[in-house]
């Protein structure tokens, strides 16, 4: 492997530049993905945010679905955000009509939970891994985590009508968050993925 960690970033929809940078800001060296052979000799990968339903039917089309589930199965450190959250899940609700994910994560999401685009909110988090410093999250048409299995961690919740919904999970070398560190300029959230959970694998 090289020294510097080689990072795709799935770039069939959403949020790819964003993710871009924030990974060549912490070091990494990023790679956009579009297609099958763009996955050999990665060290993560990163799936950003955009609209789920329509992150499934490119994966699929563009014939990446087997070779990411695989990958994932195999253990490739992979960080999702909002959208990317949806893909990790083993089980998601309130999907559209045939809508599948790629799975990894034991957790169940709800798709939108947080509302429509009207809805969107920002909201500071304490994550334990990133420092006492509080991170500014934004939250977008964002999903929260309904059910997590016992090999899940939860790393930081949302308080919802006196209810904590997860936001920020870690199964293994699989990261995900509800939000979009990307967009805020804060690069820790990408910080931690390449240098503890992508490093920690090599």
């Amino acid at each position: 492997m090289s020294t510097t960690p080689v990072i795709g970033v799935l770039a069939v929809q959403g949020d790819v530049v964003e993710h871009v940078r924030a990974l060549d800001a912490v070091g990494a060296s990023p790679r956009t993905v579009r297609r099958p052979s763009e996955l050999e000799g990665l060290d993560g990968l990163v799936i950003p945010g955009g609209e789920s339903t329509v992150m499934d039917k490119l994966v699929r089309a563009f014939d990446l679905r087997t070779p990411l589930r695989a990958a994932i199965r195999d253990g490739l450190p992979v960080y999702g955000t909002c959208a990317g959250m949806i893909m990790l899940a083993d089980r998601i609700l309130d999907g559209a009509a045939g809508q599948q994910t790629l799975g990894g994560i034991d957790i169940t999401v709800r798709r939108n939970a947080f509302g429509r685009q009207i809805d969107s909110f920002e909201t500071d988090l304490v994550l334990d891994v990133l420092g006492p410093e509080p991170l500014r999250a934004v939250f977008i048409r964002a999903p929260w985590v309904e059910e997590s299995g016992p090999g899940v961690s939860v790393l930081a919740s949302v308080v919802r009508e006196g209810r904590e919904h997860p936001v920020v999970v870690r199964q293994g070398n699989l990261l995900a968050t509800s939000f979009h560190p990307e967009v805020t300029g804060d690069r820790r959230v990408h910080a931690h993925f390449v240098r503890d959970i992508v490093g920690g694998s090599r």
